[in-house]
């Protein structure tokens, strides 16, 4: 359970962090680190809730959620990326406020604790990246914005301790937020698109279904489902019709679908003599066309 340490970590360090900068600001009288202290300790926060939503998502499958809990991880990834969006737009929003009312900053202070923060933030960033799971990937997003906020007080510290560029400090606040908006805003259409039940991306339904009609045996392919669970495991239900039932028919549609990274398999076979009830509602290659001259409408 990797992914699920590694979010524990990140929480941790994220949580010691918070109260050292807390600490370290009722020290210096330092207003600004007081309020990143409490920013640092929402993100601490939601990484906790990341990580518990990452552990209930490991459960296996149970009466009241038969697919098991993996969209809890989903889930967890989705209130991180909505955190991020609201704080980059907080972000940038004080940026703009700093062009209007520059601000005099205490550089010393802010200098020791940027490179804590630093050094702290990529170890979080260390332990989450590479992760699979979109919950990681929205936690290590988080602690990547967090590097970057504290390489930009870093460097933008320096620079001002020798010039008088206080228009630096908005200006790259300004470019990280953006790049973590837009970063934030790619992970949120992947998480809506596997809560809409959309096909996943490396899918394709048409090229799926050639593939299947060409097995012998064959005659049509439809109510043919395919989504994804947790943006990792794939789930596909289809229809086959045959001429005759035969397990065979069954392992190749397997096998075939296996090929494309689709694990968990439902399969309906019907003969030909035994039309399917519900050819309606499915997705078809070829619609029958409607004829609207017809005012009487025939019962049978």
């Amino acid at each position: 359970m990797k992914t699920e340490k590694n979010i524990f970590i990140a929480f941790l360090l994220n949580l010691l962090f918070s109260i050292v900068e807390i600490i370290g600001g009722i020290f210096t009288g330092s207003i600004a680190i007081i309020s990143d202290a409490v920013h640092d300790f929402g993100d601490a926060t939601s990484i906790g809730l990341s990580y518990l939503f990452e552990k209930k998502s490991k459960k296996k499958p149970d009466e009241l959620y038969t697919y098991g809990y993996a969209r809890y991880s989903v889930l967890g990834g989705l209130i991180t990326v909505v955190i991020l969006l609201i704080g980059s737009g907080i972000v940038i929003y004080n940026a703009i406020d700093r062009f209007i009312n520059p601000v005099s900053i205490h550089y010393n202070n802010m200098l020791i604790l940027a490179v804590i923060g630093l050094i702290v933030n990529l170890l979080a960033t260390y332990f989450t990246h590479g992760g699979h799971s979109i919950n990681q990937k929205a936690v290590n997003l988080h602690m990547l914005e967090d590097v970057l906020g504290w390489a930009v007080i870093l460097i933008g510290a320096v620079i001002m301790r020798f010039t008088n560029l206080w228009i630096l400090d908005p200006i790259l606040s300004i470019c990280v937020a953006l790049f973590i908006l837009f970063n934030a805003i790619k992970s949120l259409k992947e998480i809506l698109d596997i809560f809409l039940i959309k096909t996943p991306k490396d899918i394709k339904i048409q090229t799926l279904k050639e593939h299947i009609l060409k097995i012998d045996g064959i005659l049509d392919v439809h109510h043919f489902h395919v989504w994804t669970i947790d943006g990792e495991r794939v789930c596909a239900s289809l229809h086959i019709a045959v001429k005759e039932y035969s397990s065979q028919i069954k392992s190749d549609v397997k096998a075939e679908l296996n090929e494309h990274g689709i694990d968990h398999i439902t399969i309906e076979m019907e003969t030909s003599n035994e039309e399917c009830s519900e050819k309606e509602c499915c997705v078809k290659s070829h619609p029958r066309p409607h004829t609207h001259h017809h005012h009487h409408h025939h019962h049978h």
